[in-house]
């Protein structure tokens, strides 16, 4: 188990871009996949992107694809999420999340670890 805390949101006009960054405690974070998740207002929690343990593979949602990139830096336990050309459906609570495995998941029941949340809003 590692615990983590989302930081870098904020308010940013349509068109902007943010990085979030999630650190991470626990010696057992580079062995496992990580993810970012995001809850809009009136809508569940949805996967917006993942990294495999060390980075040699990532998956997007098709919302995200091309605007987003997910990294990690595994010797500062820190995974981060940034955000291009961010539209106002953007807007959401973005959750960092660690996985139970090294791999790449959509699937929220393969994350058993979630930040509190790091609130994110884009401006038309």
């Amino acid at each position: 188990q590692v615990q983590l805390a989302e930081s870098g949101g904020g308010l940013v006009q349509a068109g902007g871009s943010l990085r979030l960054s999630c650190a991470a405690s626990g010696r057992t974070f580079s062995n496992i996949a990580m993810g970012w998740f995001r809850q809009a207002p009136g809508k569940e929690r949805e996967f917006v992107a993942g990294i495999s343990r060390t980075g040699g593979s990532t998956y997007y949602s098709e919302s995200v694809r091309g605007r987003f990139t997910i990294s990690r830096d595994n010797a500062e336990k820190t995974v981060y999420l940034q955000m291009n050309s961010l539209k106002p459906e953007d807007t959401a609570v973005y959750y960092c999340a660690a996985g139970k495995t090294a791999w790449v998941t959509s699937r929220a029941y393969d994350y058993d670890a979630w930040g509190q949340g790091a609130q994110v809003t884009v401006s038309s």
